[in-house]
């Protein structure tokens, strides 16, 4: 390989030597010149590379001329730096420091007294002592003369069962079960009571112990306790002191009724019940003015104890400059709880319940018949669903056709208030007799296909005067009139409830087991004489 700088050979061509002269010879013929040619690495060389990369961008902006040679050189130059600032990062290991030479022997059983130790390592503390002659081994070890513990009543359990998974035996829970249940009904015994237990000594570990306690709270108003007298069990009733006095609040109505209402003390879903029972007299946005006074009574029952019971909404009033706006009144009438006036009128606004719970296939109004093949009016809307779904009746009535009849197949007719009726057709089979009150949701019936139908459906009919109309279009009103000794016993209760003070169901509770403080003899004989 030949080496050229500007057109002069640095070193000669061995073609160039005559390999026929041998030694000193040869040199001779071919002498070296007398002074290199200028190299590559001269002063003037190094001065135009230092120009050179002086002059070159060894940081040019990444963000422009991306995959040209420029932009390649500044990546290199920014993998160089950052390589080197990484290589530059210090260590952040643990320093090492003195460490203590482990403990051994007598020191670690010292150390080991002093500290609490895991329960990996046993959980033990404390200087180990050797048994000396007055440790005596027992035969077994001994049990414990009595166990305490709480059974809870599930939803759907039986006492008896909760006291045997307590412990105790069959007979003895059997036998406490008669006893509370001659005392309180168990249906009233509400889940999630806590029910303490007492378990004795028994006299072999192969037996059972013996229930010698068992207390709890039967109702808001008593709390029963069983205790054992030698073999048998004894029933001991601890009545508690129960005021009944419903919680009269009143207030001014002022921007807000509801809040007005919760900041006197009402709960919301008392509120809330109370402005849906103003609503069916007034409207509660514009009837209502912000200086009318609010009513509400609610039923209230407090315990000795401490604890209360807040039940439902028993009375609604509204009054405006000391007069009666509303007075509503929560009473049952004929099996049924609606809310009647201060007249003793009583009213119930609402729709109609769905028949069944499948999809409407056809509605009310002129069709092409599925089976007869000419346009006629479909008298209602059927319902589709599978064979054997329920029917339910859509509002309370009263049985007036239950059988076949013609093209419905299995039918039931009800008739209800306001001369509303409503008629089922199509059944599989029929669950009510005629002449027979039924209730709003109460299963009547069967989808099915009897009669002109195709397929498992039910046709529902809603009749007005004996006609039939829309069943989509009605929303029913129910009115009820009290009247005779019912109507005596309203107005009583209503005006028992309107002499209750606001609050007075707050007032203190005397304790009916508190038991008067002896008097002082000093103070007897400073009595007064009577005349």
């Amino acid at each position: 390989m030949n080496l050229h700088h500007q057109g002069v050979g640095l070193f000669k061509s061995i073609d160039d030597i005559d390999m026929q002269v041998q030694g000193s010879a040869a040199i001779a013929a071919n002498p070296l010149p007398s002074a290199l040619p200028e190299t590559i690495f001269s002063g003037k060389n190094l001065a135009e590379w230092r120009e050179y990369l002086s002059e070159l961008d060894w940081v040019p902006d990444l963000g422009v001329e991306i995959g040209s040679p420029t932009w390649f050189r500044g990546l290199v130059t920014l993998t160089a730096l950052c390589g080197f600032a990484i290589s530059c990062l210090p260590d952040f290991g643990p320093i090492a420091g003195h460490r203590a030479d482990p403990l051994s022997g007598f020191r670690a059983d010292q150390a080991r007294s002093q500290m609490i130790a895991p329960l990996a390592y046993g959980s033990d503390t404390g200087i180990r002592m050797a048994a000396t002659d007055a440790v005596r081994p027992l035969a077994e070890s001994p049990e414990r003369p009595s166990i305490e513990l709480v059974a809870t009543l599930g939803r759907g359990d039986s006492l008896r069962r909760v006291l045997q998974r307590a412990g105790v035996a069959s007979d003895e829970a059997a036998q406490a079960n008669d006893l509370i249940s001659g005392a309180v009904s168990l249906g009233d015994i509400k889940p999630g009571t806590k029910i303490d237990v007492v378990l004795g000594r028994r006299p072999a570990k192969n037996q059972a112990r013996p229930l010698d306690q068992l207390a709890f709270r039967a109702r808001f108003d008593l709390n029963l306790e069983i205790l054992r007298d030698g073999s048998q069990l004894k029933l001991n009733r601890k009545p508690i002191l129960v005021d009944d006095t419903p919680l009269r609040i009143k207030g001014t109505v002022g921007s807000s009724l509801y809040r007005s209402a919760r900041a006197a003390g009402a709960p919301a879903d008392a509120v809330q019940k109370y402005l849906q029972v103003i609503g069916s007299k007034m409207s509660v946005s514009r009837d209502i003015r912000s200086t009318d006074e609010f009513d509400i009574i609610l039923s209230y029952r407090r315990a000795e104890t401490g604890e209360v019971e807040v039940g439902d909404l028993i009375y609604a009033g509204l009054e405006r400059g000391g007069k009666a706006q509303a007075q509503m009144l929560r009473w049952q009438s004929g099996g049924r709880t609606n809310w009647f006036e201060a007249s003793g009128v009583g009213q119930s606004n609402g729709e109609l319940a769905r028949p069944t719970n499948g999809r409407i296939t056809s509605n009310y109004g002129m069709r092409r018949h599925p089976i007869l093949r000419y346009k006629r009016m479909h008298s209602g809307m059927d319902f589709g669903g599978g064979y054997g779904a329920p029917i339910y009746a859509v509002t309370d009535g009263k049985v007036v056709h239950a059988g076949r009849k013609g093209g419905f197949g299995n039918y039931v007719r009800l008739q209800h208030s306001g001369g509303l009726a409503s008629g089922y057709g199509h059944m599989s089979r029929i669950a009510v007799s005629n002449g027979r009150r039924v209730r709003k949701g109460q299963i009547i019936g069967y989808i099915g296909s009897t009669g002109l139908s195709t397929g498992p459906h039910l046709h529902y009919e809603l009749y007005r005067g004996g006609r039939t109309i829309n069943p989509r279009s009605v929303k029913f009103v129910e009115r009820a009139q009290l009247g005779g000794q019912e109507l005596r016993k309203f107005k009583g209760e209503l005006q028992k409830l309107q002499r209750v003070e606001p609050g007075a169901a707050l007032t203190t509770l005397k304790s009916a087991s508190a038991q008067a403080e002896p008097e002082r003899e000093i103070n007897r004989l400073n009595k007064p004489l009577k005349s």
